[in-house]
């Protein structure tokens, strides 16, 4: 067993490079030139990263605080993905101009649509800034450690020159043992500029969903505006186009397989660097949980929405939220079990035992606390999935927090404004019925399934789903916080303002709603009995975390370490390749349009398909956007390293062209974030021919594609 485990981490086909035995995501301050020539790259790490002149970094931004878009035309034309401006594009849709059916494409720059609220951030430079932030706390232990830091952050901060426009952002990286500082400008007037349909923009929807082969044109194309100086600015019908440093050509030749790729992004999470009883616990018993909460989530919802379009398009871009992580984790867990992560760890664990023995004394210290944190770990995860799950239960959380912040004296006119808009935002997609029927069914799921000194008094009583859904109706009925009941005169969900005209008596409504006293009874006896000593155990595993990462760059001498991602700038890279995930399966790298049509099912909500798309492909009208083939490429993958964030990254070639725009992971590599495998872990990309060819041939939209410079 050890000697196949470990020929199986270390003995991996000569075209991996070293690297990628363990993937990467590496800061572009630091890239490895040699390595990157050594597998393809054309260009220098100077192209990728500079602050002397322009650069690929000057076209990356992070799109909205939580995805990747990059500039591809002179005149600030920004590509994302489809899910990405799912958000936007849903909010400019009604019943009547369902634009997430149709689609969207603005004929000129005057039909562009404002985005209220969207913002993108360019990263102007990077500095390592670790003697700075932690001078001073050699011997400190938390929480003076911590309040040191934070002080040195912002001394630092302070220190340092900007313009007025930008800001600085200072991250741990390896855990706290380094500090980095990325300055930063944020543009905050983003215009959606065209949508391809769901059909095709969200096409095989959540069964397709983190699966390989994919047939999806995830993207949608937006437009940064400035004012007439070019600098950020808020909104206004006066800005101007914003004219970029660095825009990115796009290229529509054909790709071969071991062709040399990298993706430039903001990923947002891994935990590559965990002990072996951590994976396991994530394995066994932190994602099982996850998963089983939004299965009763999704299936309720699921229901509703196939039956009424109200609902579909209420609730489309929540749903698929919630579906995306539901699935991920499936993936996760399988992925873990069959690249046997846990046996890696343990196994690369012992080597570095071997090598440094204290390194033992810091593993048995993590085991014990991971496993004296077991119990509360598994009610954390249950608890905070089913309320952020059930609505009304997390719409009560904002509720309570407000009648804590009223009693305290801290509720000024500046936060009232803040819920006001962010509950109006919340009761427009909400619907207070079929919510009703998703908290009854997730209230008997936590009532089975977590331990009973976790529970309030009282709780078993909702153990029946079906005893549960009429109870849980008449409780929504009789509530405020669902907006079907009425306080000052008016309906939370009908008139916010009046609403809330007398706090004092909406404070005193709310503590006798029968919803707020279920969440309250939640909350309280999650406070008192799991969370204490969950965030205590957690705060020791942190501390010693940071100390086995320590131990493992100062004792593996041979392995490059990267920063786990933490939603800063990073590039990784490898090659277009498919893959071989289970016995007798194989996967090309590349799809086709040919796929699609093999798909499509007439008025299916996940693979209907366009008439117009079927006719250019019944036609043959592909133009120049056909390969070698005779088809249209839809999307390919590769095996650069990606996670959550990297949506919307743009995949590049060895010239630094724009190939692909990434938007997925293949299903059996999604344990990536945890434990990269180079035999499963795939990126899965949208091909820029398929994208320009929406674009020209489905949109009729030439005028955008005139404004890129495409490499023929």
């Amino acid at each position: 067993m050890t000697k196949k485990i470990l020929l199986s981490v270390f003995l991996l086909p000569a075209a991996m490079a070293f690297a990628q035995q363990y993937g990467g995501m590496w800061i572009p301050t630091e890239l490895n030139e040699k390595e990157m020539k050594d597998m393809g790259m054309k260009i220098s790490a100077k192209d990728i990263f500079n602050t002397q002149k322009p650069s690929i970094k000057d076209a990356v931004v992070q799109f909205n605080g939580g995805c990747t878009a990059e500039i591809i035309s002179p005149k600030g034309l920004l590509l994302t993905n489809h899910h990405c401006g799912y958000g936007q594009i849903q909010a400019h849709s009604t019943v009547q101009n369902d634009l997430l059916s149709n689609g969207f494409w603005a004929k000129n720059p005057e039909g562009e649509l404002p985005n209220p609220g969207v913002k993108v951030d360019f990263i102007v430079d990077i500095k390592e800034a670790t003697d700075q932030i932690l001078e001073g706390t050699d011997n400190l232990v938390e929480p003076e450690l911590a309040k040191k830091i934070s002080k040195n952050i912002e001394v630092y901060k302070n220190a340092q020159k900007i313009e007025s426009y930008q800001s600085i952002i200072v991250k741990p990286m390896y855990y706290g043992n380094k500090y980095y500082a990325f300055t930063t400008e944020t543009y905050k007037d983003i215009r959606l500029v065209g949508a391809p349909p769901q059909s095709i923009g969200k096409f095989g929807s959540d069964t397709d969903n983190w699966v390989w082969p994919r047939h999806t044109g995830d993207f949608s194309m937006f437009r940064i505006y400035a004012g007439k100086d070019n600098k950020p600015a808020e909104y206004s019908k006066d800005n101007v186009p914003y004219v970029p440093k660095h825009y990115l050509p796009v290229s529509i030749k054909d790709k071969a397989e071991n062709d040399f790729t990298f993706v430039f992004g903001f990923p947002g999470k891994t935990t590559e660097y965990l002990p072996a009883v951590a994976v396991e616990k994530i394995m066994k018993d932190i994602d099982p949980a996850r998963i089983a909460v939004r299965d009763v989530a999704l299936k309720t919802l699921d229901e509703k929405m196939r039956v009424d379009s109200e609902t579909r398009i209420k609730y489309a871009s929540k749903y698929a939220s919630v579906a995306n992580y539901w699935k991920k984790w499936i993936g996760e867990v399988e992925g873990l079990k069959k690249s046997n992560a846990v046996e890696k760890k343990v196994m690369y664990e012992g080597s570095l035992v071997a090598k440094n023995p204290e390194i033992k004394t810091t593993l048995d210290q993590l085991n014990k606390l991971y496993n004296d944190q077991a119990p509360y770990a598994l009610n954390n995860a249950y608890y905070t999935e089913v309320v952020r799950n059930a609505e009304t239960l997390k719409l009560a959380g904002d509720y309570y927090d407000y009648v804590a912040s009223v009693e305290a004296g801290r509720m000024d006119e500046k936060e009232l404004a803040k819920l006001k808009t962010k509950v109006t935002s919340f009761y427009k997609d909400y619907s207070a019925e079929l919510d009703a029927k998703v908290t009854a069914k997730l209230l008997a799921l936590y009532a089975n399934k977590t331990a009973p000194q976790f529970l309030p008094v009282g709780f078993n009583k909702y153990k029946d789903e079906n005893q549960n859904i009429p109870i849980i109706e008449e409780m929504s009925k009789n509530s405020i916080v669902t907006g079907r009941a009425q306080v000052n005169g008016a309906a939370l969900t009908a008139d916010v303002e009046k609403a809330f005209s007398n706090q004092d008596k909406l404070v005193k409504t709310l503590k006798k709603d029968p919803i707020y006293q279920l969440y309250v009874s939640m909350k309280e006896t999650y406070m008192k009995n799991a969370d204490p000593q969950f965030t205590a155990l957690q705060g020791k595993i942190d501390d010693l975390q940071k100390k086995f990462m320590a131990q493992q760059m100062a004792t593996d001498k041979d392995r490059k370490f990267f920063p786990d991602a933490n939603s800063t700038l990073r590039v990784t890279y490898g090659k277009v390749k498919g893959s071989t995930p289970r016995d007798a399966v194989s996967y090309g790298y590349q799809t086709h349009l040919a796929g699609v049509i093999e798909k499509y099912v007439p008025g299916d909500y996940e693979f209907d398909v366009p008439k117009k798309l079927i006719d250019l492909y019944n036609k043959k009208d592909y133009g120049f956007y056909k390969d070698k083939s005779g088809d249209v490429p839809v999307g390919f993958t590769a095996t650069n390293h990606t996670t959550g964030g990297n949506s919307g990254s743009p995949a590049l070639d060895a010239n630094g062209n724009l190939v692909g725009l990434n938007f997925d992971r293949q299903w059996e590599g999604t344990m990536s974030d945890i434990n990269y495998d180079p035999r499963f872990s795939r990126n899965i990309m949208v091909d820029t021919k398929y994208i320009l060819f929406i674009i020209d041939k489905f949109a009729d939209s030439k005028w955008l594609i005139d404004e890129m410079k495409v490499i023929k």
